[in-house]
Order: structure tokens, then C-alpha cells, then sequence
């Protein structure tokens, strides 16, 4: 069953249980004609399929990497599934959140999840209580609001890996899109994706977005590393914990827009290099480079880097996340 929220200005969101998953976003260009703008599937049969790498799902419990899979907390190791290389990868390989089916309730403007990952789910501590809610406001913003306790302590990073391209999905290479991010540093990673704990310096370096460019504009030189192409960790600049924006996409072509805020330390900037030529929406193909993410949260393997921010969850605490994605169009 889809879920669906139209605003006044014809901006339409639908989303469906499994993996609490945005599945299509229609969004006016500057002569107000609507287009999705967000890779998916046809049938929820799609998101089942190994053509889904985590279209538009809610991602964790643990998003990004782990190294290893493995991690202690208060003194006890614990051991996840290895489902990226030697690493762990976005909550798991079989109960990941973007995998299990949720509750959904109908709100006026979008929709709420919630689930309970039981204790041991994927390996991880604790019995984590969540609730992600969208809502697709009529000034054409996309809300998402995260929510989650635990009745141990346990570690948590939850994002949306929705794959974005504003000319509408299917289109070609986002090469081509503008973006800024207001990030001074990122998180370099080792030949796994794994961050080596420096926070370097994006200056003189490919992956300076401090003032908006062409996303292609230095791709050459990130696309001869193991990620091949961009699939890095930006430290945000200013305060985390409260909302602020954080990064700006355009696509020439339509004149879309779309600011990002949010109140988390870092996003993951990913071109999308594992697509592969998958069929998806409307019988179109999602080659390399089609889409990007910006997906907001903490940093890879913060459990094993005491030096970044902590993911750690206790109980009597709760969980906050908010990201916003901002749609207009320039005229």
C-alpha cells in the first residue's frame, strides 16, 4: 500500500512500509510542470529485489560503515553481519530497517512509521523503539523528523538514502548539477571506505563545495579512488543540534533547486557509482552517476573513533534527527 501527500502547489510524496522508503516526489520546475525527481520502483516487488541499494529507504540502525562490523560498548564487544567488503553496511544485510515493514499512519500532510527493532536485531544491543515522520509542507519542503529510545545502551544512526536527480529520474548524468556544501573538512577514508579519523581540509582538494560547482567539475581525479567517484563524509560547519542549512543542489537544465538542512554533524555526499543499469520507474534505466544522495548523520564508524562525535544511545535519552529537503525553482 502507498501513502501519498499532495500540497498546494501539486508537489506529491508517496511512501511505502518497507523500509519506511520514499518512493516518488513530484516537484514543479520554473514553468511549474511536475516531475519526479527521485530513483524507485514501479512495484514494491522492486524494493525486495537486489536492483534496490537502498532507494529512498530509512537507513540504520547503524547507517553508513562499520569497520569490521565490530564495536565495544561499555566494556563488551559486539560482532554484526559483514555485508560491504570487510565492513558492515546500513544497519545489515537481512533486518536492516530499510528491509523490515512498518506501521504506518496516514497524517494530513505526509505519513508516520514506527517499528520496534527488537533486542539483538542484526546484532546490534537493546530494544530500540522508532518513528520517522514525514511531512510535505505547502511551502515545498520535505520534512523528515526521526524519533527513537532504547531500553540498554546501543548505537544509532539513522538517514534517508534517497537518490536525487532534479532534471527528473532517469535523466542523465547529475555531472552536470551544481552544488555547494558548507563543510571546511571531511572524513578521508583507506581503500574500504573506512575514515582514517583525520578531518582534512577540503581546500585544493576535489572535494571543495564551499562555493557552488559543477558536481563534474573535478569527478576525473575522485573517480580513480576505490569509491569511484564522490562517497565522502562532510564535517559540517556550525553547530550541530540545531537546524541550518547545510548544502545546495541545482540543476541547470529544469532550474530546480534544492537546499538540504539539518541538525546532524556531517552528510554523506554519494554520485550514485554503484548504479548499474537497473531498470526502474516508468521502465527507465539508473546508469553511474545518475542520481546523487546527501544524506544526513553522523560519521562512519564513530563507534570505533573516539575522537568523532558520539552515536551512542542510552536509555532514558532520546534519539532526535530532523533533515529538510527545500524544493523551488529559478525563474
Amino acid at each position: 500500500m502507498q501513502h501519498l501527500a499532495t500540497n498546494t502547489s501539486g508537489m506529491t510524496a508517496k511512501w511505502i512500509a518497507r523500509g519506511a522508503t520514499l518512493t516518488e516526489l513530484h516537484v514543479p520546475d520554473q514553468r511549474g510542470v511536475l516531475a519526479d525527481v527521485v530513483l524507485g520502483f514501479d512495484e514494491i516487488a522492486g524494493y525486495a529485489s537486489p536492483a534496490n541499494q537502498y532507494f529512498g529507504c530509512t537507513t540504520g540502525r547503524y547507517a553508513n560503515r562499520i569497520c569490521g562490523g565490530k564495536f565495544s560498548l561499555d566494556g563488551k564487544q559486539y560482532q554484526l553481519a559483514v555485508n560491504n567488503g570487510p565492513n558492515h553496511l546500513h544497519g545489515g544485510p537481512t533486518r536492516g530497517l530499510d528491509k523490515v515493514d512498518w506501521q504506518a499512519e496516514p497524517l494530513d500532510d505526509g505519513v508516520r512509521f514506527t517499528y520496534t527493532s527488537p533486542a539483538g536485531e542484526e546484532g546490534f544491543p537493546g530494544q530500540l523503539s522508532l518513528a520517522v515522520t514525514y511531512t510535505l509542507t505547502d511551502t515545498n519542503d520535505l520534512e523528515i523528523d526521526y524519533q527513537a529510545t532504547t531500553d540498554e545502551p546501543t548505537i544509532i544512526n539513522l538517514t534517508n538514502h534517497t537518490y536525487f536527480n532534479l532534471a527528473g529520474h532517469g535523466s542523465d548524468s547529475i555531472l552536470d548539477h551544481e552544488l555547494w556544501i558548507d563543510a571546511d573538512r571531511y572524513t578521508p577514508t583507506d581503500q574500504h571506505a573506512i575514515p582514517t579519523g583525520e578531518l582534512a581540509v577540503v581546500e585544493n582538494t576535489p572535494f571543495d563545495f564551499r562555493h557552488r560547482k559543477r558536481i563534474g567539475e573535478n569527478f576525473a581525479a575522485v573517480a580513480k579512488t576505490p569509491a569511484g567517484g564522490y562517497d565522502h563524509n562532510y564535517v559540517l560547519n556550525s553547530e550541530s543540534d540545531v537546524l541550518r542549512k547545510i548544502a545546495e543542489v541545482f540543476d541547470p537544465t529544469s532550474r530546480r533547486v534544492m537546499h538540504v538542512l539539518t541538525d546532524q554533524p556531517g552528510v554523506q555526499f554519494y554520485t550514485g557509482n554503484g548504479l548499474h543499469g537497473q531498470t526502474g520507474k516508468g521502465g527507465k534505466t539508473y546508469t553511474a552517476q545518475s542520481a546523487l544522495c546527501l544524506e544526513t548523520q553522523h560519521f562512519p564508524d564513530s563507534p570505533n573513533q573516539p575522537d568523532f562525535p558520539t552515536t551512542v544511545l542510552q536509555p532514558g535519552n532520546t534519539y532526535r534527527h530532523r533533515c529538510v529537503y527545500a524544493f523551488s525553482a529559478n525563474s
